[in-house]
């Protein structure tokens, strides 16, 4: 029943220690963080039976969180983002919108007001951005036209430079 008494016996710290010194691991596999718990212990040994320190949290909230809130209590089918992409995502984009259309009212609208015009706002931008990649389509067409009509005036195409 090893199992039910991991966590009870010893820190992270002891455990992997004996590992090493009963040559379970070697020093050269060592984890990462053993170097750096070695050098800066912490001040009271994490164990599981230590009482929790009686401190009180303070609760730290944000402007922008009560927006993304709304924005997301509303909007449960968002999808996903991608993290490695430059551009805002669409709640950043929403509450930059939420911001201005709030500037703009200075106070004299309530949240309901101010919602619906961010996210009129949102999609007017949104209709304006797929007309624009509309007319990228066309051009991208055209591309693909010139690039057949090059072919036939050449006779080359890919599969047949690829063929086996």
């Amino acid at each position: 029943m090893a199992g039910s008494r991991l966590e009870k016996v010893g820190t992270i710290f002891t455990r992997a220690t004996g590992l090493m010194q009963a040559k379970a691991v070697t020093w050269e596999d060592r984890p990462v963080w053993y170097d750096v718990y070695a050098a800066f212990p912490p001040k009271e040994e994490p164990r599981f039976d230590r009482p929790a320190p009686d401190m009180k949290i303070k609760q730290i909230f944000y402007e922008d969180d009560k927006i993304r809130a709304i924005f997301h209590r509303n909007n449960k089918q968002i999808g996903t983002g991608n993290l490695l992409s430059s551009h805002p995502s669409l709640t950043q984009r929403f509450i930059e919108t939420y911001k201005k259309v709030s500037q703009q009212y200075k106070g004299e609208a309530d949240e309901k007001q101010i919602y619906v015009e961010a996210i009129d706002v949102l999609n007017r931008e949104r209709s304006n951005r797929e007309e624009a990649v509309a007319t990228e389509e066309v051009s991208l067409s055209l591309a693909f036209k010139k690039a057949q009509s090059k072919q036939e005036k050449t006779g080359l195409s890919i599969k047949d430079i690829f063929k086996d």
